[in-house]
């Protein structure tokens, strides 16, 4: 039945992206059979407003589709390419006339929003509609007349797709060209603000945006706050132009931090920290103010005559460290006061203290989002219960913090003192996964040992750094960082990151991922503790199967799944002859090994979706599902003959034993675990009443059973 369901389900799927098309089609030919035959010329108004409406429609649809369908490009090209035909037979009467260049318009047009192959294929599709109409009116092709028109088409759809694509690719390169620059402003500012603790974080995609919309934020508090100082000088003291100038990194030169004129004209700077009034504020370390001015003399940031008389400048200090000049000037050959010079170095402090506040904020922001990946780093590493689940969960951390292109985890037996690559994420995958190496001089070995990151500020050398072994070797990545991973400073293993951008491990970044790494360690080891407790909650100690509370769990599920799905499924009872005697003969010890060699029959014999537990003492239980009597009985015979061609040797002596196995098969020997188990175990009893070393089939409405 599901194969029906899935085949109507992909007709119609099918039929329907496929029905838009045939309908265009046949669009086209209504417009073939007006050429020929015309139609009523209300019949054909209301044709031409049919195509036109679904040319609207599927062009609203095209452009709000996210990833539009060649089909769908097909489809509209195709409508397009009908109403130019119908307008041109319809006008001129045929396809010679003066009408007939709207197909090469439609096509230009088609050419600018669908694909180069899906355009080529619309015009193909036109250049047959054109044969056909020629074909049904005049009884013939025309070649001479149908390629000129396909040339004509085709070097109309290109140029308008050349110059299209031209014009896009120019605009997209000047929009680049144009956020770059402003992006380095924003840098160049942030950097002269000392907004930025070190350069952009390579982080994911969600990292650099969000410091770089931190930065934004920054730099335009900073201008929003200089602004209004500068204008408050302006309106109180008739200022001509006010600007505050800021040293660059190696204090040798000032450049325009911010700014407020009348005058258009002013030069751009940068300005040497030795021009006339600026050098003067920065060598005196004081406010220097000079009037009334020649049209000689010299401001640094006009260019030609000077247009002021009066100049006052004074220095801008952060926490005593001199940061940069503010300097205002007016018209008024009168010179600036004593109270007006105060007032501009109630400016220049109010500046500074303005940048020093953003700093700190830009700061904290910076903090509560590193917080906030740990805090989420945290959340899903305490969520994990599996070591599968921590290991993810570590990553998926980790790739919030950096640039994570490739991710190992490594595991570390100190006992044998082996590494195991245990999980790989990103190119490379299937080659190392599960590769063991022991400790050499390779940077996770290193690490462990060290129990410190590697290498030094995460720059990775493939040809001269080894990561885990020759022959073993992660992708060529130009960053690389071997995190251990440490519990009470004992060595778990490693967390292997790379990124195929350069310096994506900044300090910064390491810094968390040292923390992360921490988390992802403790939780490791917790997940190991739980895996433990399952095992041992769940586990027979001395043969590694289910013990029989873990049995009983999983028998309730198999018979449930055999009721619901109709399946047949085999209880098998195992239990060794005369234990008791090998016991009193031999020894508890020796009597262990029988149980264990036992239960190693069983792991050996069964199948993957079999179930097998060891029920109390000498007794084990199987659960075959979708097994028959038949082929319960071929299982019991297995495990029944592996024993009894076993061979114990003990103080140069030689034991055997056997076994005997009652089986009893669902719905048969009951619905339920009680009936199977009783049906099972009583099947059991037979063997043993039998003889033992042999297998018995229960069957309902005997007297008897039947003895393999």
């Amino acid at each position: 039945m599901e194969p029906m369901v899935s085949v109507f389900v992909s007709l119609r799927r099918l039929a329907r992206r496929a029905l838009p098309a045939v309908g265009a089609f046949l669009l086209s030919a209504v417009v073939a059979i007006h050429a020929a035959h015309p139609l009523d010329e209300r019949v054909f108004a209301g044709f031409i407003l049919l195509v036109l409406a679904l040319i609207a429609v599927r062009a609203w649809q095209r452009t709000s589709a996210l990833d539009p369908s060649p089909l769908r490009d097909i489809e509209l090209g195709v409508l397009l390419g009908v109403a130019a035909h119908a307008t041109a037979v319809h006008v001129d009467g045929g396809l010679d006339g003066t009408y007939y260049p709207l197909v090469y318009v439609a096509m230009g047009v088609m050419s600018a929003f669908a694909k180069p192959g899906a355009s080529l294929v619309v015009i193909g599709l036109m250049m047959a509609f054109e044969a056909a109409v020629r074909l049904l009116t005049l009884g013939e092709i025309e070649p001479q007349r149908l390629l000129p028109h396909l040339g004509f088409a085709i070097v109309f759809a290109l140029l308008n797709t050349l110059s299209l694509r031209m014009e896009v690719a120019r605009l997209r390169k000047a929009s680049k060209s144009e956020l770059q620059a402003e992006r380095d402003r924003i840098q160049d500012e942030a950097r002269s603000y000392r907004l930025l603790r070190a350069p952009l974080d390579g982080g994911p995609e969600s990292g650099p945006r969000d410091e770089e919309r931190l930065l934004r934020s920054g730099v335009q508090e900073i201008e929003l706050g200089v602004l209004y100082a500068l204008r408050l000088l302006r309106a109180c003291l008739g200022i001509r132009t006010a600007m505050l100038l800021w040293l660059d990194d190696d204090e040798t030169q000032l450049r325009i931090a911010e700014l407020v004129t009348d005058d258009a004209d002013l030069c751009e700077g940068p300005f040497s920290t030795r021009d006339g009034i600026l050098g003067a504020v920065l060598n005196q370390r004081a406010p220097v103010s000079v009037a009334p001015l020649k049209p000689s003399y010299v401001l640094p940031y006009y260019p030609g005559a000077c247009p002021v008389q009066s100049v006052c400048a004074v220095p801008v200090y952060e926490h005593g460290a001199l940061r940069g000049v503010l300097v205002v000037d007016r018209e008024s050959p009168t010179a600036f006061t004593a109270d007006e010079q105060d007032l501009v170095e109630q400016a220049a402090r109010f500046c500074a203290r303005a940048i020093e506040n953003e700093r700190v904020f830009v700061q904290l922001e910076r903090t509560k989002v590193e917080q906030g990946r740990l805090y989420r780093a945290s959340e899903r590493l305490g969520a994990a219960i599996s070591e599968q689940e921590v290991v993810d969960a570590g990553v998926s951390s980790a790739r919030e913090i950096a640039a994570v292109d490739f991710a190992a985890f490594t595991s570390y037996d100190a006992a044998g003192d082996v590494h195991q690559i245990r999980r790989v994420s990103g190119p490379a995958a299937e080659a190392l996964t599960g590769r063991r190496f022991r400790s050499n001089k390779g940077l996770v070995s290193m690490a462990l040992k060290n129990r410190h990151p590697l290498p030094y500020r995460g720059e990775y050398d493939a040809s001269h750094q080894l990561v885990f072994e020759k022959g073993a070797s992660p992708p060529d990545l130009p960053s690389l960082i071997v995190l251990p991973l440490l519990v009470h400073d004992e060595p778990l293993g490693t967390l292997v990151l790379g990124s195929e951008q350069p310096g994506a491990f900044t300090e910064a970044a390491r810094a968390l991922l040292e923390v992360l790494a921490r988390h992802l360690a403790v939780s490791l080891s917790n997940a190991r503790m739980v895996r433990q407790l399952e095992e041992k909650a769940t586990t027979d100690g001395l043969t590694g199967l289910l013990n029989k509370r873990a049995m009983l769990e999983t028998a309730d599920e198999k018979i449930r799944a055999a009721m619901r799905f109709g399946r047949e499924l085999s209880v098998l009872v195992a239990d060794i002859d005369h234990f008791k005697n090998v016991n009193d003969t031999y020894g508890h010890d020796v009597g262990d090994i029988v149980i264990k060699e036992l239960g190693a029959i069983h792991s050996r014999v069964k199948r993957t979706t079999d179930a097998v537990a060891r029920f109390g003492g000498e007794e084990f239980v199987t659960i075959c599902e979708e097994t028959d009597a038949e082929g319960a009985q071929l299982l019991a015979e297995r495990i029944r003959t592996e024993l009894e061609k076993t061979v114990f040797h003990v103080d140069g002596k030689e034991v055997r034993c056997t076994c005997s196995i009652g089986i009893a098969t669902f719905p048969l020997g009951g619905e339920s675990w009680e009936e199977l188990f009783k049906a099972a175990d009583g099947a059991l009893y037979v063997s043993k009443r039998g003889g033992r070393n042999q297998c018995t089939v229960f069957e309902p409405g005997k007297t008897g059973h039947h003895a393999a």
